[in-house]
C-alpha cells in the first residue's frame, strides 16, 4: 500500500489527464478563493496602509539588507518553525499538520503528473505525509482548540471557523482509506472512500473564501511587518518594552499558560 501509488490505477479508471485537470482546477479554486478573501476583508491593502503608517513614526533607519535579514529571519524561525507557538504540544500538532500538508500536496502533485514512473519514494511520502496531517489535526481538533481547551465547550462543537481544519483532516484520512482499500482490492470501500477523497477536495479548495485557509498566506506576511516595525522602532504604535521589578506578586505565574 505505502509503495504503490494510488493515481496511477484508480478504482474508477480514471484517466489520467482528467485527474491532471481536477489538480489544475482545485489550484484555480484555491487562487480564486484567497483574491476575493483579500477584496472581501481588505487585509492586504490594510498591510500596505499600516506599512506607510509605521515608515513615518519610525525611529530608526533599517538598511535594505538589514531588511532582507530580518525577512529570511523571519521565515526561518517564525514561519519554518512555527515560534510563535509558545506551548510544546501546540507547536508540535501545528508542524505535524503544516509539514504533514505540504509533502501531502507535494507528492499528490508528482504522482498525478507523472503516474508512469515505478519510483517508491513519492508514494511513501504521499502516505506519510496524510499520516502527519492526521495527528497533527486530530490532536489539535480533541486536545488542543482554544474553544475546547480554554472555554471548555464540547469537542463536537462545530462553527463554520472549522471549515479548513475538518475538510484538510478529512481530505487526509480519507485519502488513505481510498488507497488501503484500493491496495485490498475491496472495490465497493476503494470507490465509496475515493469519491468522498474527491468530494473532500472540493470542499477543501473550493472552501477558500469561507475558512481560514487563505490564513497561511497572511500569517508570514504579518510576522514580517512585526519584526520589521521592531527594528526601525514603530513597534506598531504599542509602548516601548520596559525593564521594571516585579512589584505585584505572581501574577499570571499562578497558573500555567493554556496557549491560546
Amino acid at each position: 500500500m505505502i509503495t504503490t501509488n494510488p493515481f496511477a490505477e484508480n478504482v474508477l479508471n480514471i484517466p489520467s489527464y482528467a485527474i491532471q485537470g481536477f489538480l489544475i482546477l482545485m489550484v484555480v479554486f484555491t487562487i480564486g478563493g484567497v483574491i476575493l478573501d483579500m477584496m472581501h476583508k481588505k487585509n492586504v491593502k490594510f498591510f500596505f496602509q499600516n506599512a506607510k503608517k509605521m515608515k513615518l513614526a519610525a525611529t530608526n533607519s533599517v538598511s535594505t539588507g538589514e531588511k532582507v535579514s530580518i525577512v529570511v529571519k523571519t521565515l526561518a524561525h517564525d514561519v519554518a518553525t512555527s515560534a510563535e507557538f509558545c506551548g510544546v504540544t501546540r507547536r508540535i500538532t501545528h508542524l505535524l499538520g503544516m509539514y504533514g500538508t505540504i509533502i501531502f500536496w507535494v507528492a499528490s502533485a508528482v504522482m498525478i503528473f507523472n503516474t508512469s514512473t515505478t519510483s517508491t519514494i513519492y508514494p511513501m511520502l504521499w502516505h506519510i505525509g496524510a499520516i502527519m496531517t492526521c495527528v497533527g489535526g486530530y490532536w489539535f481538533w480533541f486536545i488542543q482548540r482554544v474553544d475546547v481547551r480554554a472555554e471548555g465547550n464540547s469537542w463536537s462543537r462545530i462553527v463554520f471557523a472549522d471549515l479548513f481544519v475538518l475538510s484538510l483532516v478529512g481530505t487526509s484520512t480519507l485519502g488513505l482509506l481510498w488507497s488501503y482499500f484500493q491496495s485490498a482490492n475491496s472495490i465497493g470501500f476503494a470507490t465509496l472512500f475515493f469519491v468522498m477523497f474527491i468530494i473532500s477536495n472540493v470542499i477543501l479548495f473550493g472552501g477558500v473564501y469561507w475558512s481560514k485557509f487563505a490564513h497561511m498566506f497572511y500569517k508570514p506576511g504579518a510576522a514580517i511587518q512585526k519584526h520589521l516595525a521592531e527594528a526601525d522602532g514603530s513597534r506598531d504604535d504599542l509602548p516601548a518594552p520596559a525593564d521594571l521589578p516585579k512589584q505585584f506578586g505572581l501574577g499570571i505565574k499562578r497558573s500555567e499558560p493554556q496557549n491560546y
